[in-house]
């Protein structure tokens, strides 16, 4: 469908009092047309804070609980939380370790991670480290589950209710009130992230504030002159809508957790009025006039961003790329402005020197309309600052050219919506778990074809990919590098090069649309 047929349809509904219906990437909001968003808004009911009103938060970063001579040990307890994120209101968390984000985990590629989870939330949780190498049992499959500490509730009971059940990897015996998630990190550095992955509820829960990050460190990008130590700063981007009371709202259908998804006028996806950055609304950062880091993640349900300087430096291109969802990229890219889709992670260097002593720099979101036209802002000091250690080398890092003509198979995964269907497909399926759409053999590549109806960033998980083609074409300017996520548009096609490696068992290929996600727009692959 075009855009302009898409938004005469959109507008036809709107004057019959619609409001739900999206199609072609454009979605409608309070009666405004958003062009390149999925979803529908959700307005908050309590008032929104003025932006630039409070300093930004870091996550903290959390302490191994002991070592070894070959692996740092963590235990995050999964808690719910009474968090200030409007003035003088309080809103009710579902945190890892009582924040939101949840503390950050910093690793050594190499070096074993272990990561206890208990649960003392009032619903069962699993834990998905996004972009993780890692193996079958660590890797959130959605229906091992962590029950609740103390609850009454069986895996059975938690799984009730959901379609296709009869095939599920999961038992009984896979659930406990505590789970141990080992990593052994055998990748490269990269900016990665945790949140949750339960069956059918990951909508609600990362919305709720299951998200934190987990960043790999290795020899390669410490022997870079790149920004560090302060000024290597990671940024949740996250939009969310309050009600009256400073609670999260959203439209569940089922707030227990029984039945799974959200009320028809949101299985677009979920879009939010307030942006969060690091579980601040519209923070503000002081920076000295030097080169800083900035590792940008959208951990949105479904909104997407163009991010953008405002004012842009002189010249142009002062987001300058140095990574992705995989790490570094082979040389820096300079944008003037960066399409993320949801959990979509670009490394960039901002060079604050560009600009002058006291000029408020704002970032930008070209996407959003209002309140959620702008993410942050910083401040750029009138301090004399000190001499700039970093810089921005030519070349980052060897990348291998992808090999499409060594694929021991080219598979086609189609994602859109079936025909009368209040779900989401992959091939015209909705979920089963245990029911693999592809079967593939550890060691060999193999080149995939995605395919939309509507607009899904794809995501793969165990191994990266890289980006080979797009509508028949080059790579989009936002492809280069180790990807995890892909972002297609409205009546899309991709192809990656993907090679599986040290892995075997059950992995997952789904849309990272949340709300496509929870409605069955996910696919087993079994590595063997």
């Amino acid at each position: 469908m075009s855009g302009g047929i898409a938004r005469r349809r959109l507008l036809a509904a709107a004057a019959l009092g619609g409001g739900a219906l999206t199609a072609g990437g454009w979605a409608m909001a309070g009666g405004s047309l958003t062009p390149g968003q999925p979803g529908l808004l959700l307005r908050s009911q309590a008032a929104l804070p003025r932006p630039y009103a409070v300093p930004l938060p870091v996550p903290p970063v959390l302490a191994p609980a002991h070592s070894s001579a070959t692996t740092d040990a963590y235990e995050i307890v999964q808690q719910t939380a009474r968090l200030r994120i409007l003035p003088g209101l309080e809103t009710t968390a579902w945190t890892y370790g009582g924040t939101f984000p949840g503390p950050t985990l910093v690793s050594r590629s190499g070096r074993r991670t272990v990561v206890r989870h208990r649960n003392e939330l009032p619903h069962p949780t699993v834990v998905h480290l996004h972009g993780g190498h890692t193996p079958y049992g660590s890797d959130g499959y959605p229906t091992a589950l962590i029950l609740p500490q103390g609850g009454t509730a069986s895996h059975a009971d938690a799984m009730a209710g959901m379609p296709g059940m009869a095939g599920a990897a999961g038992s009984r015996d896979e659930a406990a009130v505590e789970r141990t998630y080992t990593y052994p990190m055998r990748q490269r550095a990269a900016t990665l992230w945790y949140h949750d992955h339960r069956m059918g509820f990951t909508g609600p829960n990362v919305w709720h504030g299951l998200a934190g990050f987990h960043l790999v460190h290795d020899d390669e990008e410490e022997a870079l002159p790149l920004p560090r130590g302060e000024r290597d700063i990671p940024l949740m981007i996250a939009d969310r809508a309050f009600a009256a009371d400073g609670s999260f709202r959203y439209p569940s259908l089922d707030p227990t957790q029984h039945t799974p998804g959200v009320t028809d006028p949101y299985m677009d996806g979920v879009l939010g009025d307030v942006l969060l950055v690091n579980g601040a609304p519209w923070p503000v950062l002081e920076t000295q006039r030097l080169r800083y880091r900035l590792r940008l993640l959208n951990a949105s349900n479904a909104r997407r961003y163009r991010l953008a300087l405002d004012p842009p430096p002189p010249g142009g291109g002062g987001l300058v790329q140095i990574g992705g969802d995989g790490g570094l990229l082979e040389k820096p890219l300079a944008h003037d402005a960066l399409d993320i889709a949801p959990a979509g992670r670009f490394d960039v260097i901002v060079d604050f020197s560009r600009y002058r002593p006291g000029t408020r720099v704002r970032l930008a979101n070209r996407l959003g309309s209002g309140s959620t036209a702008h993410v942050m802002c910083f401040d750029v000091s009138t301090a004399r600052p000190p001499a700039d250690d970093s810089r921005i080398p030519d070349r980052l890092s060897a990348i291998p050219a992808p090999q499409p003509e060594r694929a021991a198979a080219t598979r086609t995964f189609h994602f859109q919506r079936q025909p009368g269907s209040t779900g989401w497909t992959i091939n015209g399926r909705p979920y089963e778990p245990g029911r693999p759409l592809a079967t593939v053999r550890l060691g060999t590549t193999e080149l995939w074809r995605f395919v939309t109806d509507f607009h899904h960033p794809v995501h793969l998980h165990l191994n990266h990919f890289q980006v080979i083609a797009r509508n028949g074409r080059s790579p989009g300017p936002y492809d280069a590098g180790w990807k995890d996520t892909v972002d297609l548009r409205s009546a899309e096609s991709v192809e990656i090069v993907t090679r599986f490696t040290d892995y075997p068992g059950r992995f997952m290929l789904h849309c990272h649309n949340l709300e496509h996600e929870d409605m069955a727009m996910m696919a087993d692959f079994v590595t063997e």
